[in-house]
């Protein structure tokens, strides 16, 4: 019987995204990934190089995926908000990307990955179409960077901050549709659609 070499990554893949984003980098274990996918440990090491480079190819996965279901094609500042709203269904339905990105960002926010041209070449071009649909922000305070770093702020903090959500908004729990009508709101408000 042939041995399904990519069968096995994509089980792997799975069982680590659970992981990292359960535990973080530095909480997750290489043996829980390997039993969870039912493959030997060693597997990880050879396919991914180990447990850092997994979670470098886990996170970049889950941000091609976000690209790939939400295209920032957007030709108008409502064009924008449309984004938004699809950007927090996207980790409405996959909330675990918001906690892989926190993650990242607590456990090697300060260093370098080894994937960040390729992600800052990303945000770029979705920076040079926010400067599309505002104009404005290319020479004023709010910089097309600061607008799209706003949007995601909103988008994914309901799916990573519950408690500040409730303490915040006095105890009383928000609906998935409500957040995203907020969401949508404040984006409108900012962009000025």
């Amino acid at each position: 019987m042939a041995w399904d070499t990519e069968g096995t990554k994509r089980r792997l893949l799975a069982a680590a995204v659970n992981e990292f984003s359960t535990r973080g980098l530095a909480g997750a274990r290489v043996d829980r990934i390997a039993a969870t996918a039912g493959v030997n440990k060693e597997r990880i090491y050879q396919y991914f190089g180990g447990k850092a480079a997994l979670f470098d190819i886990v996170v970049l996965a889950e941000l091609d995926r976000l690209a790939e279901a939400v295209p920032l094609d957007a030709t108008s500042p409502e064009a924008l908000v449309d984004y938004a709203g699809a950007v927090f269904d996207h980790y409405q339905q996959r909330p675990h990307l918001a906690r892989l990105l926190h993650w990242e960002g607590l456990e090697r926010g300060h260093e370098p990955g080894t994937d960040e041209t390729q992600r800052a070449d990303r945000y770029r071009a979705k920076t040079a179409v926010i400067t599309q649909c505002l104009p404005e922000t290319a020479t004023a305070q709010q910089r097309p960077g600061d607008v799209l770093l706003t949007m995601i702020a909103l988008a994914t903090s309901w799916h990573v901050l519950p408690q500040l959500n409730r303490m915040i908004l006095n105890g009383h729990e928000h609906d998935a549709q409500q957040r995203r009508n907020a969401l949508t709101w404040s984006v409108r408000q900012i962009v000025g659609a």
